[in-house]
């Protein structure tokens, strides 16, 4: 039988831990110990292969920020799913004020600070404290944020039970290996919004071929991790797992694979252009295949040959959404969309100059072997103290390594030497002209202050367009998807300063980003604004997550060439004196 893919992976135990970190510092725990669940969480989240290979190689014990006591923790997660101490932990702290971290603004600090001044417990009761102005009253707080406690808190509800992208795609991974490993199962897909790559994800959509259906639907309803059945049927099936998550699962035999995967990827609206499309041919268009006026039912394996027998281009998924994509197909103008293969740049990174993981050197030689010519480290600035970021004396210290670092690779990937500079509160950027001027790439980000009001926040952003030595604009609205809503920017003004001022604005590939979005980032490109798809690597694992921006670009319709790292070094270093 398949591997149960409710097995912990290292996503799922860096959870618990940052559970425990939550709670810790909630309770008030030193803050060192807090640190070092955090940092076995971070270390966990970037290890290339799962934690419970590593352990039965006996090599927990050798990762950075793991030790014996969190090797210990780990195997305790991995034999038995569940963990003593945070049982004790949650004896302590009332886990529901976990809930109040979802609130945009508030941290374990402002949660410790409700719980035992107030006694608030749930969301209802910080709902409630904040309309009857208690909120107003603890030390450093103000009718201000109170405010925005309800904003945070309306925004919770109006997100519903959506999951962002990143979290979808590793479940959709897990159920995808148990399905194909299941006996009869032929092919298995994601399908829906997640195959979509929807920046956010509701239910899981997942596609089969079987020549057994009513057997794999029985295993799939009574899987141990089911919580409820929301229905049962021959050939699909929905569930909810113990964590949430709903899954549907659709089966045909695999000569009617085709016409399911296409029907179950595509959305409300792309779906009733096909349904359209076909009866215009006289035909009817199901998850089995096109059925003729006779009632003769015409299947098809492949997607490809539904599509073409609705006289149209295959559409690539991303597109399905009913923007002009079926015209463009059936007239033979699909474009040539971006692949993660054609990216050869990665134009910001982070080493342990600020809070990266790795050194310069490692970056440069995990960017070289994932088939990238460039590698920009751009280490924060010292703006944000909890990113450990350089000051402006520190960068010829960090040009005089990079220096070195090229001597030692010689011409096997060219390093670059930029920032990542925040812009104030303020508008100003936080390193000086005369700073920025040394470096050979400069981006400039929005961390803080981003509920300032648009004209404000709109002026700041303009600043650092207008900045002649800032030649990248990161993750423009700030946003952390289902956490934080991004600034509220004036978006024609935005589009018109970089337009004049030849700035490039970047895809923000980081799953809880996806920052600048499809939308803005198709409507650059057609005025002519160079785009980057950057992942904001902190580590070498986190390159990996290059295709999360690609699949924005991809739903933006962009080719190649409209995406700078897709461009040979000659043509960015170009590109970047031109500026």
């Amino acid at each position: 039988m398949p591997q149960n893919p409710d097995a912990m992976t290292n996503v799922e135990i860096a959870e618990v831990f940052e559970r425990i970190a939550n709670l810790m510092e909630i309770k008030g725990e030193l803050v060192f110990k807090v640190r070092a669940y955090q940092r076995a969480a971070e270390s966990l989240r970037d290890l290339p292969e799962e934690a419970a290979a590593l352990d039965a190689r006996g090599e927990l014990p050798n990762v950075p920020g793991i030790g014996k006591a969190i090797t210990e923790k780990i195997q305790e997660l991995l034999s038995t799913g569940k963990l003593e101490f945070l049982n004790r932990l949650e004896e302590e702290v009332p886990p529901s004020l976990l809930d109040l971290l979802r609130v945009s603004g508030v941290g374990p600090k402002k949660v410790a600070l409700f719980w035992k001044e107030l006694g608030l417990l749930t969301l209802a009761d910080l709902e409630t404290a904040a309309k009857a102005g208690k909120i107003a009253t603890l030390p450093g707080m103000g009718a201000k944020t109170e405010t925005n406690i309800l904003a945070g808190i309306a925004g919770l509800a109006a997100r519903g039970s959506r999951m962002s992208l990143g979290k979808a795609f590793t479940a959709g991974q897990r159920w995808l290996t148990w399905l194909r490993e299941f006996p009869g199962v032929q092919r298995a897909e994601a399908a829906g919004s997640l195959r979509r790559f929807k920046e956010t994800v509701g239910d899981l959509d997942l596609v089969v071929a079987c020549a057994d259906s009513p057997a794999l639907m029985a295993a799939f309803t009574s899987h141990p991790g089911v919580v409820r059945v929301l229905g049962q049927g021959e050939n699909k099936s929905s569930i909810e797992l113990h964590d949430g998550l709903r899954i549907q699962l659709w089966s045909q035999p695999p000569e009617s694979f085709g016409a399911l995967w296409m029907y179950a990827t595509g959305s409300k609206d792309h779906n009733v252009r096909l349904r359209e499309l076909a009866q215009r041919r006289k035909l009817s268009l199901s998850e089995r295949g096109l059925t003729d006026e006779t009632g003769n039912l015409l299947r098809y394996p492949s997607e490809e040959e539904v599509y073409a027998a609705l006289g149209l281009d295959w559409v690539p998924p991303e597109l399905r959404e009913d923007r002009g994509e079926v015209d463009a197909a059936l007239n033979h103008r699909l474009p040539r969309l971006i692949e993660t293969n054609d990216l050869r740049a990665e134009l910001h990174s982070h080493s342990t100059w600020s809070d990266g993981l790795l050194s310069i050197e490692d970056m440069a030689l995990a960017a070289f072997q994932r088939g990238h010519k460039v590698l920009a480290v751009t280490d924060h600035s010292s703006y944000l103290g909890i990113t450990r970021g350089m000051k402006p004396e520190d960068l010829p210290r960090q040009r005089a390594e990079i220096e070195e670092v090229r001597k030692r690779l010689g011409d096997r990937i060219l390093i670059l030497h930029g920032a990542e500079v925040d812009i104030r509160a303020d508008g100003v950027l936080d390193y000086p002209d005369e700073a920025l001027a040394q470096l050979d790439i400069v981006i400039a980000s929005l961390h803080a202050s981003l509920r300032q009001p648009r004209e404000q926040i709109t002026a700041r952003l303009l600043n650092a367009i207008r900045n002649p030595h800032v030649d990248i604009i990161a993750h423009p609205t700030g946003r952390l998807l289902l956490d934080r809503a991004g600034a509220d920017l004036d978006w024609q003004a935005v589009f018109q300063a970089v337009q004049e001022n030849g700035t490039a604005l970047e895809i923000n590939a980081a799953p809880q980003r996806l920052d600048t979005d499809d939308i803005h980032a198709r409507h650059a490109v057609s005025l002519g604004i160079p785009i980057t798809i950057n992942t904001d690597a902190h580590s070498a694992a986190d390159l990996d997550q290059a295709f999360y921006g690609v699949s924005v670009a991809r739903r933006a319709g962009l080719e190649k060439d409209a995406v700078i790292n897709t461009w040979e070094p000659e043509r960015i270093t170009a590109w970047l004196k031109s500026r």
